[in-house]
């Protein structure tokens, strides 16, 4: 009956926002009041485990999604990003362009938000393309492909993050093997499946994009922008300091809190938690992409503000997500799920995955999708031994698999290189499912060694 609900649940979940176009927070809404319903839930306490399905999700994640925020647009507006993207590209020549891309857009995929980091580095792709003589799309796939691993598999980005928060991983654990998987995989998904796409579709490659998608664009001079050093230092800050920790807590304690930390223990555990690791390097961009560089503080509190602005709709689906999932675990979806899967021989970390992906080609939110089976996989792992930071990596590839027409990156991709549908199926999801089932292999690998 559970099971039923909760398929019911997804079905208008999709109507709602496919059909009527309806929000997608006001959706998560109302479907996680009908699921409620539908499981007897009493009316009065879906209220309450709304409430605290919001409250819960967006306590840590506003911290760290608004600093985030904040850091990655005075990187972007002081010229960081292109001062990255445009030395990284000069340094390994034409012969190496794509593992540039890759590594730049890996640099500031980390600091800025999957659709902030594609509109940034889409003119300065296009530009290096046409200058270098090589297809735009060539260097599009591999991008794509780093921006998506960085969504989908590292702290502080918001997917990675908040299934941390309901699983109850360590992030900086979450980050160290998240970006051991990302390398073969942005390796696999991006450079080596842009020359199979070459080839079953020439003409594609053979278009220079639609940078009139993009609409108008801040202009640099490279010579005005901040220095390479300073900008790859401020755009990875927050990594630095919560891989400090991590890697000081794998040697000193074996990867387990101690009971009774000591100061140097506290100071770890301070600076390396991503609310703390995210204020302490956004302070350090005010400076480095502000105040040194004479920048009037009115123009730093401006740049933040906005930045405030364009993630607020992105809280309120998150905290909406955070309703969903604890009201299909107050109702019991959960643990339906963990009796169906009781006597499997699958495991946890493969039935993660196939949930996620299940509720990604469902709903098209990698998000919304990831945070939905951290609540239905939450049962499944505890007492199977399984590290929760493996499971974070597993649900979060799972949450990229198969993304189509109801998915925004589907649609960005399509304009931004003047593809048409077929030819955004064929580039956009296959690369998107490449990253999935790699990520999967890789976290696979990763818990038979550790």
């Amino acid at each position: 009956m559970e099971i039923m609900v909760l398929v019911i649940g997804i079905i208008l979940l999709l109507t709602l926002i496919i059909k009527f176009k309806m929000n997608t927070y006001v959706s998560l809404i109302i479907t996680a009041v009908v699921v409620g319903l539908g499981l007897g839930m009493p009316a009065s306490q879906i209220a309450t485990t709304i409430q605290n399905g919001i409250g819960s999700q967006l306590g840590e994640l506003a911290l760290v999604f608004g600093f985030g925020a904040m850091l990655g647009r005075l990187v972007a507006d002081a010229g960081g990003a292109y001062r990255i993207a445009n030395t990284l590209i000069d340094k390994f020549g034409r012969r190496f362009l794509q593992i540039a891309v890759v590594v730049a857009s890996f640099i500031i995929g980390i600091a800025l938000f999957f659709e902030v980091g594609i509109v940034l580095l889409v003119p300065i792709v296009f530009a290096i393309a046409i200058e270098a003589g090589v297809p735009v799309l060539s260097l599009g796939i591999p991008m794509a492909a780093a921006l998506s691993v960085t969504h989908g598999f590292l702290p502080p980005h918001p997917a990675p993050t908040a299934i941390a928060a309901v699983l109850n991983a360590n992030a900086g654990k979450v980050l160290l093997y998240g970006v051991i998987i990302a390398i073969s995989t942005v390796y696999i998904a991006g450079v080596l499946f842009s020359k199979i796409a070459k080839k079953y579709l020439p003409e594609a490659f053979k278009r220079n994009g639609n940078l009139k998608a993009l609409g108008p664009q801040k202009q640099f001079k490279l010579e005005e922008t901040p220095g390479f050093g300073i900008s790859v230092l401020t755009a990875l800050f927050p990594v630095i300091l919560m891989a400090i920790t991590t890697i000081y807590e794998l040697i000193v304690h074996d990867g387990v809190a101690p009971k009774n930390p000591n100061a140097v223990d506290n100071f770890f555990g301070f600076i390396g938690s991503p609310s703390i690791a995210m204020l302490i390097s956004l302070l350090f961009a005010m400076w480095s992409m502000g105040y040194h560089r004479k920048i009037a503080s009115k123009d730093i509190m401006a740049t933040l503000e906005d930045a405030v602005k364009s993630i607020a709709m992105l809280l309120l689906v998150i905290g909406g997500g955070g309703a969903f999932k604890q009201v299909l675990i107050d109702g019991g979806v959960g643990d339906a799920v963990k009796n169906i899967f009781a006597s499997s021989s699958i495991s946890p970390l493969i039935l993660g995955w196939l949930i996620a992906v299940v509720l990604r080609v469902a709903l098209g939110s990698a998000t919304v999708a990831s945070l939905t089976a951290a609540g239905l996989v939450l049962p499944l792992m505890q007492g199977a031994g399984i590290d929760p930071a493996l499971m974070v990596l597993s649900v979060g590839a799972g949450s990229l698999a198969a993304s189509h027409v109801n998915d925004a990156g589907f649609w960005m991709f399509k304009e931004y290189f003047d593809l048409s549908v077929k030819e955004t199926l064929l580039t956009w999801t296959v690369l998107e499912t490449i990253i999935s089932i790699v990520g999967l292999i890789g976290v696979l690998l990763l818990s038979l060694i550790v």
